[in-house]
């Protein structure tokens, strides 16, 4: 995929999100260069579940494929004069760290805009540049917390919920890369680089852009969470999921006449189909109780015949057999830097038909130093100086 070919990108990314908006630009096929500690950076050192594969953190294998890796020690002159040096040759920076500390490096915008004016400088922090709260740690569970997402999660006579997956960064993340394809298409234009900024707690309320909207324009909200079962506090009844006699089912957009045909309910047919909001608590509650009489299997030949809008749950031990998704092949297999079979999502766009292919599989620490530091100059003796110096490192 060459999309973004001849497109050179600097990416200081940790955690998730600004890993995963890298990787997004390098799969359309832009030459990221992850630029890390010679101790490597968080992703590569804590993994989900505390697994590892043949060294590798799954973190590193979610977010890492695709991008040359180069070790640096940007406390180390020598390092920094390095960095600089590539600065003049990209065309965007990316970094995630706290709000001053590139600065403190020389590294900043203002330092790095007058070595390259063209270059888009794009950062992504927990809660933005300036304020009372840009010092305090973004992660996404505590950004779920403050934003009103898990409030606003879960039944209504349960507790606050979290998400079972690290949404905001996430979304975050496509913001970030959305952001820098902006600024780059803008510099087609003007020329000019521009500095770009996202934050995660905007990205956590984005996500909650229609029923916060609805909110902030006078909703009635009389519960943070849906009742009854329902999955929202602003959707009718019996949008949620609900056991059946063996598992669950979601039932999204139905009404009570539909759901009266496919659930052969003679209670569900004295609701006309202006009821479904007003009286949705107990629609849900005669849905509910009717789908526990059968299985999942069952049921759905009738939703589908009624056009009930509908999905049974699965667990991810179900998806590698769901046929759409082995049709759109998003499960990808490879061969780890390590040598392990790995198994990775797909880039999650197609383009003439296409998905991004693996170019390179996430690379260890440093795998790329001698060739990046050699296509800005540096001489074969130089590069080992640099390594015997510490000042930057190669893969082991």
């Amino acid at each position: 995929m060459n999309l973004l070919d001849g497109v050179k990108i600097l990416s200081f990314n940790h955690y998730l999100a600004g890993p995963l908006a890298a990787q997004t630009l390098a799969d359309l096929g832009a030459d990221v260069i992850a630029i890390e500690p010679i101790e490597g950076a968080f992703q590569r050192n804590w993994a989900v579940a505390n697994h590892f594969v043949a060294g590798d953190s799954v973190n590193h294998l979610a977010t890492g494929r695709n991008k040359r890796s180069l070790a640096v020690d940007l406390k180390h002159p020598d390092g920094v004069a390095a960095v600089k040096r590539l600065v003049a040759t990209a065309d965007v920076v990316m970094e995630n760290f706290r709000p001053g500390t590139m600065a403190k490096l020389g590294l900043g915008y203002d330092s790095l805009k007058a070595i390259n004016p063209a270059l888009i400088y794009a950062v992504a922090t927990g809660f933005g540049s300036e304020g009372p709260y840009k010092d305090r740690p973004g992660q996404d569970l505590l950004l779920q917390a403050m934003s009103g997402l898990a409030m606003r999660t879960g039944r209504a006579d349960g507790e606050p919920t979290a998400v079972g997956a690290v949404i905001v960064d996430q979304h975050a993340a496509s913001l970030y890369a959305m952001s820098i394809l902006a600024a780059l298409f803008a510099r087609t234009k003007s020329g000019k680089g521009q500095l770009v900024e996202v934050n995660l707690y905007q990205a956590a309320l984005d996500l909650q852009v229609e029923p916060l909207t609805a909110w902030l324009n006078g909703a009635p909200s009389p519960t943070s969470r849906g009742p009854a079962g329902i999955a929202a506090w602003f959707s009718p009844g019996p949008y949620g999921v609900h056991a059946t006699a063996d598992g669950h089912m979601a039932i999204s957009m139905a009404t009570p006449s539909a759901l009266a045909v496919a659930l052969e309910s003679e209670e569900l047919q004295k609701f006309a189909d202006t009821d479904s909001f007003s009286k949705r608590e107990e629609i849900t509650r005669i849905v509910a109780i009717r789908l526990k009489q059968k299985s999942t299997s069952d049921w759905l030949p009738s939703l589908e015949a009624a056009r009930v809008w509908h999905a049974p749950v699965q667990d991810y031990r179900d998806l590698e057999s769901d046929p759409q998704l082995r049709h759109l092949g998003v499960f990808k297999s490879a061969e780890s830097a390590g040598g392990a079979p790995i198994r990775m999502v797909a880039h999650p766009a197609r383009y003439d038909g296409q998905t991004p292919e693996i170019r390179l599989v996430p690379q260890r620490l440093g795998a790329q130093t001698r060739e990046v530091l050699g296509e800005i100059g540096y001489g074969a003796a130089d590069i080992d100086a640099m390594i015997g110096g510490k000042a930057v490192g190669v893969a082991r």
